[in-house]
């Protein structure tokens, strides 16, 4: 098992999403990522970064949000973790159905279970853990 190391600490400010741009890329050199990875990366770090500061946080800049990651024999494992207190992640609506098509928002979740090889929600959805395969 690798070690689990904290990489980046941010004030839950939704200006500071940029910064996880600046991570990842760090990230794909280090582990020499193909582009295809390395967006999926991104958009799925991104929409967890951004739902962590905005629904788990509250945009609260006395809060922060952690993103850790874990490498593996094979895979990448990314943990983003705020300090709020969760949520029902089994009770999401689906953003493809008709009656929500239109709407704006509601789609990083779902993203992220598409563009990630495995998703699991720890404490209750303060933490979400995105694997990547290798």
């Amino acid at each position: 098992m690798g070690s689990r190391l904290i990489m980046l600490r941010l004030p839950s400010n939704p200006g500071n999403i940029a910064m996880v741009e600046s991570f990842v890329e760090r990230v794909v050199q280090r582990y020499k990522l193909t582009p295809d990875l390395y967006g999926n990366i991104l958009i799925s770090l991104t929409e967890a970064v951004n739902n962590a500061i905005i629904h788990g946080n509250h945009k609260d800049d006395s809060k922060t949000v952690e993103i850790s990651l874990q490498k593996e024999k094979d895979s990448l494992s990314f943990r983003v973790t705020d300090e709020g207190r969760g949520f029902d992640f089994n009770s999401l609506p689906d953003p493809t159905s008709p009656d929500r098509i239109m709407e704006v928002g509601g789609r990083g979740v779902f993203l992220m279970h598409q563009l990630a090889d495995h998703l699991k929600y720890h404490n209750n959805g303060s933490t979400v853990e995105l694997h990547f395969n290798l």
